[in-house]
């Protein structure tokens, strides 16, 4: 039964700061009643409503509306000092509501205000990448919180070994898991949606007879643990799917973890929910549902012990993002496995209407969650009337269509004016597609976006570029994805990387290369489940450019450990600073020098936990120190080692 929205907190999630700077606020929330809101600073306020100016309000359900601010200012904010912000709400049945009455655990210890700083120049900078709620790791997010709290609690930070306040959370993909989803979490989720009042998303003309609904969807026995069988399949075809699908008919979607596969458009919203905020877990419901085997049961409350432990640090993780700018770009996993990966991939799934539908119900919710807030003048009006008329009539035509514009869209990448400018890059959906086959992974960027990153980068003499996938990663996994992609099986190692397509690994390269290139490139990454630092810079050339490759991963997630120690210490045997096969990459005339994290002396070059990464710049753009927070540890920090330089 529907709780009314009387019953309903207020605030589902929120708030989180998105775009700041001198001249400009960007905040969203989302909430269960339409409200006014006003916002105060310490000599400005705004009066926001619905329609008017500064404030775009969707409703996505009768009792889900996001309110997504963005302000601009007569009289720019100041630098380097705490500016506080106040947060009202007013609906129709409640007069003015300070948000930190209704939800006091936002604030942190010693504070009576909500706040956040604009650093003249980015002093420092945390981020990291793929947290999935049900892996059982600490969450890293956590452990940016705690950096804020013990910045906010000295006055001299030096004296901790502290850095300067943090500029930015940079979040470099895989924010959510949309094909790789607990059994619990998927049984919450569809609580909540049950408690918002959310319509059903209409799916019959999307060749799905078994489920033409999503309240047929959400009763069905397959619904737990057994979605593969409801997604949509391919015939054998030996002209176009001979090679990925083996010749036979088989899912779609072809990771292995697609048992509880987000499908509807709400399923994916309130995902976002689940892991931003402990509001919605009060509506959940946790029980184990029907039509499960003994086996799905058991792993029912397996993953429930590790998500309850999860949830227990949401509010933490709720604070952390009130209080510091986020800049966030998708990969893989926030749409599913895979996602664009190679031509063959692409003309399977877009051309079935019921997987056209996922991925861009993936999409519209990374819109309204992600992708707004990055950049928000790159999201006109048109766009968000068109969605809300495909809320107004989910699964109809006009949804559909919406569809139609988001996966045409483009515009995900973006910069942000800082000192050195953040740019953040764009690399699933604007790909450079294989001529020479349709199964050979394509290029992270096509040759237009490369060419628009190159005249980004002109003019600046640092700059911080977010790479969802690093840039220079570890050889000997590269060599392995490039052999099982010459057998024809991208798939089973996820071969994406920027050196698996010739064309996008010469023009990258050759970007570092360019005389006018910025002196100072410090590139942050994710994607791997490992963390790792290099320190690159050109052959036989003084003066630079100089790279830092910084890769975090992942915030709630790690790589088999016995595996990643034997690449580990394979790749130092076979790229070792003597070893011929340095003349076979493309990155030859590149020095790539790995940095030793603490705590290892037997030459390990990467560490793997649940954390998030920590990059220290001096006035210059410059790193000067990489450290990595994991749970209750000291940090770890990464070394240059010059007696283990060699040549890739």
């Amino acid at each position: 039964m529907n709780d009314s929205p009387a019953t309903l907190p207020l605030v589902l999630a929120g708030p989180i700061l998105r775009r700041v700077s001198a001249d400009r606020f960007a905040l969203w929330l989302a909430l269960t009643k339409e409200s006014e809101i006003k916002l105060s600073f310490d000599q400005q306020s705004f009066h926001l409503k619905a329609g008017g100016q500064g404030l775009r309000q969707l409703k996505a359900a009768p009792n889900l509306f996001y309110a997504m601010v963005d302000v601009s200012f007569d009289h720019p904010l100041p630098h380097d000092e705490w500016i506080n912000y106040k947060l009202e709400l007013k609906t129709a049945q409640q007069d003015w509501q300070d948000l930190t009455e209704l939800s006091p655990e936002l604030l942190y210890n010693g504070l009576d205000s909500l706040g956040f700083k604009i650093p003249s120049h980015v002093g420092s900078v945390i981020h990291g990448s793929c947290r999935k709620p049900h892996h059982d790791s600490p969450d890293g997010l956590i452990e940016g919180d705690r950096l804020l709290q013990n910045l906010l609690s000295l006055e001299d930070a030096s004296t901790q070994d502290l850095p300067t306040w943090p500029s930015m959370l940079v979040l470099s993909g895989d924010q959510i898991y949309a094909d790789d989803v607990a059994g619990p979490m998927l049984r919450a989720i569809h609580g909540v949606i049950e408690k918002l009042n959310a319509p059903s998303e209409d799916f019959s003309s999307l060749q799905v007879p078994a489920v033409p609904n999503t309240d047929s969807l959400y009763q069905h026995r397959n619904c737990y643990y057994n979605r593969e069988h409801l997604l949509p399949t391919v015939e054998g075809n030996r002209a176009l799917l001979d090679v990925l699908f083996g010749g036979v008919q088989k899912p779609i979607f072809t990771t292995d973890t697609a048992h509880n596969h987000l499908i509807s458009l709400h399923e994916n919203l309130v995902m976002y929910l689940m892991v931003w905020s402990p509001q919605p877990w009060g509506l959940a419901c946790l029980h184990v549902p029907p039509h499960l085997s003994a086996e799905e049961k058991e792993l029912f409350e397996k993953e429930k012990q590790i998500l309850e432990r999860f949830i227990n640090g949401l509010a933490f993780v709720r604070r952390l993002m009130a209080h510091i700018p986020v800049a966030m770009i998708f990969d893989d996993h926030d749409v599913t496995d895979d996602w664009n990966l190679n031509r063959q991939w692409e003309e399977a799934v877009y051309n079935h209407p019921f997987s056209k539908r996922m991925i861009g119900n993936s999409l519209t919710a990374y819109l309204i969650n992600q992708g707004w807030g990055n950049c928000p003048e790159h999201f006109e009006d048109p766009l968000f009337d068109r969605l809300q008329t495909a809320f107004d009539q989910l699964g109809g035509q006009a949804h559909d269509d919406f569809i139609q514009d988001i996966l045409g869209f483009e515009g995900w990448e973006y910069d942000w004016p800082t000192s050195p400018p953040l740019i953040v890059i764009d690399s699933r959906t604007r790909r450079w597609r294989s001529e020479s086959s349709m199964v050979k992974p394509s290029g992270l960027l096509d040759w237009e976006a490369l060419g628009d990153l190159q005249q980004k980068l002109y003019g600046n003499s640092s700059v911080l570029l977010v790479s969802p996938a690093p840039i220079y990663g570890v050889k000997l996994i590269e060599t392995i994805q490039r052999i099982f992609t010459w057998l024809g099986k991208p798939l089973m190692v996820d071969a994406e990387n920027w050196m698996a397509h010739p064309g996008t690994a010469n023009s990258i390269l050759n970007v570092f290369l360019h005389s006018k290139t910025p002196q100072n490139f410090v590139i942050l990454s994710g994607d791997v489940h490992y963390s790792f630092v290099y320190d690159v810079e050109l052959r036989r050339r003084d003066g630079g450019p100089d790279i830092w490759q910084v890769t975090s991963s992942g915030l709630k997630n790690e790589f088999p450990k016995k595996l990643l120690n034997i690449l580990d210490i394979v790749n130092r045997w076979l790229y070792a600073p003597q070893s011929p096969l340095n003349w076979f990459t493309k990155r030859r005339r590149m020095r790539v020098i790995p940095r030793k994290p603490d705590g290892h002396a037997d030459g390990r070059r990467t560490l793997n936990g649940a954390g998030i990464g920590l990059v220290e710049l001096d006035e210059n753009g410059r790193p000067w120190r990489f450290r990595q927070f994991l749970s209750d540890e000291k940090p770890v920090a990464f070394h240059r080692m010059e007696q283990h330089s060699r040549w890739q």
